[in-house]
């Protein structure tokens, strides 16, 4: 049987949708897609330094609530800063199929940047939406942390609930200037037939760091995702946590690929991954090519189905004599005894088990903020109670 490429099938998705109006405040929105985009991080609720709302090919909500954050739509910010020196200078616009249709039909995006020396003390909340089935949505998204400044940004993305299928093509060029941290957490919550590729690159400069989380825990059909970082900088830090969830008929090809080029650059890469039916593959690159470079590779499967396969793939690529890095990946089941120990102690079967994917799943690693955490803890317990 041939392998089905989503690049095959392209003319399958809808470009037009109908047009969303703007609202002045989340509230406006209808019930039932606030209630979808909670699960995907966005809270109206929450105090966040900013929040950014794009539904199929519409800016519906767009706020900044603290000085020196700034967030617009990125068609905005390139008509007020021009940004010559950050759009697509990460990115080729034709490295594949999906770079080329976000270039080609710029419907949108996001742009946030902490200006110099900011700290945020909240969040910046982005949110892209899909309400129309079958629709192909394709975005392109700048982010800029100046130099000394800190910045957290929560990226929800989901669909409506009557959206069955669809394509989003997200590209991400992420800036982390001399000093500066940001920490970038993607929830994917996406409906069952969904394909999903998401193309992000960051240069982080001397002493900065990068922080990705990244869960998804809802079967999206077919999710191929590779982010690259750059650590150019001397001392410059990238982490990686992914935590993944793939449910029966869906494919998820993941992993995080970082060069360490500054001197005492350091790098971690952690993946949590549970196969209740699908296929997942659990990628991890790390390249050091300076001296004193520290990293680590950690990719760690949970198989809950003979339906499913999980491939770990970890590579580690040494180009300098003085340097450390590390490597380790395992594979496995549910341990039966841990199972009955738990059911002797009051618990049924799904029960325990959901508290032992729970705890593999090590969401604590995450740093996630308390209302975003609960949400998570939530859907574990859902897909585990679904084997």
């Amino acid at each position: 049987m041939k392998e089905y490429k989503v690049e095959e099938h392209l003319d399958q998705f809808r470009s037009d949708a109908p047009e969303h109006r703007e609202v002045k405040n989340l509230a406006e929105l209808p019930a039932e897609d606030r209630e979808r985009m909670l699960r995907a991080g966005i809270d109206e609720k929450e105090k966040s330094a900013g929040t950014i709302v794009h539904t199929d090919h519409d800016t519906v909500f767009c706020n900044a609530n603290l000085k020196g954050v700034q967030v617009m739509p990125v068609s905005y910010a390139q008509f007020k800063y021009g940004l010559e020196d950050y759009s697509w200078k990460l990115i080729e616009k034709d490295k594949d199929a999906f770079t080329e249709r976000a270039a080609s039909r710029k419907e949108g995006g996001y742009f946030i940047r902490a200006e110099k020396g900011a700290k945020a003390e909240f969040p910046v909340q982005a949110c892209m939406y899909i309400e129309t089935d079958a629709l192909a949505q394709d975005v392109h998204n700048i982010i800029i942390a100046e130099e000394g400044s800190e910045l957290s940004v929560i990226s929800g993305c989901a669909s409506g609930p009557h959206v069955r299928s669809g394509l989003h093509v997200g590209v991400s060029e992420i800036y982390i200037k001399k000093g500066a941290t940001l920490t970038f957490t993607m929830v994917h919550d996406w409906a069952e037939e969904m394909a999903v590729r998401p193309r992000t690159v960051v240069v982080v400069e001397e002493g900065g760091k990068y922080i990705s989380n990244y869960i998804c825990l809802k079967p999206a059909k077919d999710l191929q995702m590779y982010p690259t970082v750059y650590l150019n900088g001397d001392r410059s830090v990238a982490t990686f946590n992914t935590v993944l969830m793939a449910g029966e008929g869906s494919k998820m090809d993941t992993g995080s690929r970082v060069y360490l080029r500054g001197r005492g650059s350091r790098a971690e890469i952690v993946s949590r991954t549970v196969s209740t039916g699908g296929e997942i593959y659990a990628r991890g690159h790390l390249i050091g090519e300076a001296e004193g470079v520290k990293a680590h590779l950690e990719c760690n499967g949970l198989l809950l189905s003979d339906k499913g396969k999980i491939h770990a793939i970890p590579e580690l690529e040494a180009r300098h004599k003085d340097l450390e890095m590390s490597h380790e990946a395992a594979v496995g089941k549910i341990n039966q005894e841990e199972t009955e120990y738990l059911m002797a102690r009051g618990l049924s079967e799904t029960e325990a088990q959901s508290l032992i994917i729970k705890g593999f799943l090590s969401l604590d690693i995450l740093g996630l903020p308390e209302s975003l955490r609960k949400d998570v803890d939530k859907m574990v317990e859902e897909s585990a109670g679904a084997m």
